[in-house]
């Protein structure tokens, strides 16, 4: 019945527009005070989740998107694999995934990633006789690459709740993303087959190789970024800060497409939402405290467990909240909310944490592009001039692509833990 009330008045407040910060926060200390224990659990829950290490790669790997994207790196991106694919049947769209793809090498932002190709290919696409919805919804659907291949932010945070290496899971990440974007590059070869879309010309030899150097220094970026990880020569923060530091040399004097002010809206940007990103972490971290003080993760574990008992009702049951919350809900608020309430039932059901980390962070991608509350389609939107429901009208072939994808990391977990074994 406490469960009940507590998710009551969280839908409530949020319903009425109260940030998901202070909706937790305040929810927290209430339950504390309520409760009878003592609130300075509250501050000492905000100190701690503020001296995490692991947290400091998110200000650097959101500068380091921002800076590429102010750059100009995703229209760089673009023209290079328009360059080699655009003359394939759809490969205006197949290039539009591959450069999502490749830019979510080197930001770990969904919203980065969807505003920085959908910037230069929602034009490109819609004067080639695309369909507006298809085309809205390609690019909200490829922007959500930016969570799954690493780096990924909300791999950072599901690593800071569960206590699990992030470069594991940012490994782990590679498979399914890689999976997501074959299956997204081959429904829009089906999609223009289909639909007789005509082909576009080859491009030169010529053309090739210089948008290829053109877009080398990103690729550059991105691989330099993964090496370090991968090669255990650096965390994943510290790899952060080297993306960061080659993202301006590139831009500056490289690309030399980085001015002053540029620069400024790009720090500016970062720290806004690294801002809100950490308020939600801080104040998720004083509600879980409270949760876990009246047991209800525990509970609510043993009810699933008692109810679903195996791996697979457990992870239907799981799947459809999650869907249900997307509607609602924004992908880190999910988290800070699922995951420490999941945990106990994880380990009851020897379920892998990594492998987990990863299926949550494909439903969190679903969660992105699910009206009402889908971040990308508003970004989307807002980049495209767009009706709401031209946007959200082309997200579903993909929100089923995504959950095709679910079914295959399921059934064949190695897609995802195939790489974390090295």
């Amino acid at each position: 019945m406490l469960t009940l009330a507590i998710l009551a008045t969280m839908l409530v407040l949020m319903a009425l527009r109260v940030p998901v910060a202070f909706t937790l926060g305040g929810l927290g200390i209430v339950l504390l005070l309520a409760g009878g224990f003592s609130p300075l659990i509250a501050p000492q829950a905000l100190q701690a989740s503020t001296q995490n290490f692991v947290l400091l790669s998110v200000p650097m790997f959101l500068l380091m998107s921002n800076i590429l994207l102010k750059g100009g790196v995703g229209r760089d991106l673009f023209s290079a694999v328009q360059a080699w694919v655009g003359h394939w049947p759809g490969g205006l769209a197949v290039a539009t995934v591959i450069s999502c793809g490749l830019f979510a090498a080197i930001s770990g932002s969904s919203v980065a990633c969807a505003a920085t190709i959908g910037t230069v290919a929602i034009p490109e696409m819609i004067k080639r006789g695309y369909p507006a919805p298809f085309v809205y919804g390609l690019l909200a659907a490829g922007g959500t690459l930016g969570i799954l291949i690493p780096p990924s932010i909300p791999m950072i945070v599901y690593g800071f709740i569960t206590e699990e290496s992030v470069t594991k899971l940012f490994i782990a990440g590679i498979g399914p993303g890689i999976l997501m974007c074959l299956l997204f590059a081959g429904y829009s070869v089906w999609y223009a087959k289909r639909k007789g879309f005509a082909l576009t010309p080859k491009a030169s030899a010529q053309e090739r190789r210089s948008s290829g150097l053109r877009a080398a220094p990103a690729v550059a970026v991105a691989g330099s970024v993964f090496a370090a990880i991968y090669s255990g020569a650096a965390t994943p923060t510290e790899a952060a800060a080297i993306g960061f530091a080659f993202s301006v040399l590139i831009t500056t004097l490289v690309l030399r497409t980085m001015s002053a002010q540029l620069f400024k809206q790009a720090v500016i940007e970062s720290m806004v939402t690294t801002v809100a990103v950490l308020m939600i972490v801080a104040a998720a971290k004083v509600f879980g405290k409270a949760i876990a003080l009246y047991r209800i993760p525990q509970d609510i574990s043993a009810f699933i467990i008692e109810n679903f008992g195996s791996v697979g009702m457990f992870m239907i049951v799981v799947t459809i909240i999650l869907l249900i919350m997307g509607c609602f809900l924004e992908a880190i608020s999910m988290m800070l909310l699922m995951v420490p309430v999941l945990s106990p039932a994880l380990r009851h059901l020897a379920i892998d944490p990594i492998w987990f980390g990863i299926f949550f962070t494909i439903m969190i991608e679903c969660a992105l592009i699910t009206p009402p509350v889908g971040l990308n389609l508003y970004v989307i939107q807002s980049i495209a001039k767009a009706p709401m429901e031209d946007v959200a009208g082309g997200v579903w072939a993909f929100v089923g692509l995504m959950l095709l994808t679910v079914i295959a990391i399921y059934f064949f977990p190695m897609i995802a833990l195939g790489l974390t074994r090295f």
